[in-house]
């Protein structure tokens, strides 16, 4: 299986990133985004991603343009780096996906490209060889790491988070070190948790037993909250201060509302509670995967966001609060979103928890099974999606169907209200199930008991 376009980025097995593979693909998005003096490079944690580094900067050379290092750094930052140098940019990462695998996340100087900019990248590679010459690989000094901190210690504010214990489950995600910094910047206390010089995928999505388990743990140990971030820190990951996981889409509900967003542009995915909610006159459900969501808030008015179930938010108006400004952010980014909430609950002088209680009760979970073919996974939700009467059948445990959605993958809801949502990966070999119900033990149990009989299915 080839290297190929997901949800947002090239991805593939490493062994399949050849040399050539990713220069070719570097020199078509550059000829795609049109004449550039130079091009920023970052990079996550994982092994294989500093050689993959200076492949990219090898072919920006042969394609005559500067490359410029920003080493290991959030891919938002990244991205508010082009946008202030007016620079393409490539990220190299494989963002939540297994350490045997990785990517090329491509920016604009505008940001993210767009689905129609990803297939001519993808025509472009297979027309023609990039040349790779040896050169220099300069290094901006950690600026662009610094600009990305300052961005949010100047939005809120120093004590902006003051007296707050925050646990930091560092892991090897690219934000380790700059939530510790920003957490210190805004008065807060962070306290270090289990940092890996190993790369530990972590999917905010599909978040283990065993981590739920851990998170518990920790907030023994007298946390407000306990946050981390996916391996290129586009997708946050929060713990209230009882360790129970706040799942992504209820992070981006309370932001969008902080900020005084008016429309929300957000996958079929995303918990149903946003629209209970009432606090937003438009919301706008696409496809998932950041390039949709980009798309659809193109056209969805002023005061624009978006976000996904997996808690990326994507910030398409300059906020404003307490007289300080922040400037638009359109990717999908981590911080924005852990930290809002945090705010909002210190000073209303209520732990996070009571914040979450106060919003529409829709519990959602999310699982995935792991190692199939997507080809498989393709077959399965096609047949059902076909088929009433074999959709029946699968999904007789649950009840009556009340609507289909076929969006993006196949979403059933049921006359109790339950949704069931099925959907083949597109950076990975995995089946990816969403469920939704009116308590988190309903939405937990539905999910098992929908990837159980997927799994039979699959097995057959």
């Amino acid at each position: 299986m080839a290297a190929k376009f997901g949800t947002s980025g090239l991805r593939g097995l490493v062994v399949e990133l050849t040399d050539e593979v990713v220069a070719d693909h570097v020199a078509a998005f550059l000829r795609a985004v049109g004449p550039a003096p130079g091009l920023l490079i970052g990079r996550d944690l994982r092994a294989s991603s500093p050689a993959l580094a200076s492949v990219v900067a090898a072919a920006a050379r042969g394609a005559g343009v500067r490359p410029l290092d920003l080493g290991v750094l959030p891919t938002p930052a990244l991205a508010l780096a082009a946008g202030a140098a007016g620079w393409p940019a490539v990220m190299v990462t494989g963002s939540h996906i297994p350490a045997d695998r990785n990517g090329l996340k491509f920016y604009s100087s505008s940001g993210e490209i767009t689905k129609a900019e990803e297939a001519a990248i993808t025509e472009g590679a297979r027309s023609a060889r990039a040349a790779r010459p040896d050169g220099a690989f300069p290094d901006d000094g950690g600026a662009a790491r610094r600009a990305y901190l300052d961005r949010y210690a100047g939005f809120f504010g120093p004590g902006a988070l003051g007296g707050l214990r925050v646990g930091v489950y560092q892991q090897s995600t690219v934000a380790r070190d700059l939530l510790v910094d920003l957490l210190t910047a805004l008065g807060a206390e962070p306290v270090p948790l289990a940092r890996s010089e190993v790369f530990i995928p972590v999917d905010t999505e599909a978040v283990s037993a065993d981590m739920r388990a851990q998170l518990g743990q920790w907030a023994t140990l007298g946390f407000d909250a306990i946050l981390s971030a996916d391996g290129d820190a586009d997708r946050p990951m929060v713990a209230d201060e009882r360790g129970a996981l706040v799942c992504g889409d209820l992070l981006g509900l309370l932001t969008a509302r902080a900020l005084g967003a008016r429309a929300v542009v957000t996958p079929v995915s995303s918990t149903t509670a946003i629209e209970a909610s009432g606090a937003f006159p438009t919301v706008v459900r696409t496809r998932i995967g950041s390039p949709h969501v980009i798309a659809g808030m193109a056209s969805a008015g002023p005061r624009t966001v978006g976000f996904e179930a997996n808690g990326g938010f994507l910030l398409g108006f300059e906020a404003r609060q307490g007289g300080r400004t922040l400037a638009a952010l359109p990717t999908r980014d981590a911080f924005l979103p852990m930290l809002m909430p945090l705010v909002e609950a210190l000073a209303a002088g209520r732990p996070l928890s009571a914040l979450l209680a106060g919003l529409p009760r829709r519990a959602t979970a999310s699982d995935r099974i792991e190692g199939v073919p997507t080809e498989r996974s393709q077959a399965l939700v096609a047949a059902l999606s076909a088929d009433a009467k074999a959709r029946a059948a699968f999904f007789a445990p649950f009840g009556a169907e009340a609507a289909l959605d076929l969006t993006d993958g196949l979403r059933v809801t049921f006359r109790d209200g339950l949704i069931l949502h099925l959907r083949p990966s597109g950076n990975a070999p995995e089946l990816r199930c969403y469920a939704e119900a009116g308590t988190e033990a309903a939405a937990q149990s539905a999910l098992h008991a929908c990837l159980a009989r997927a799994r039979d299915r699959l097995a057959g």
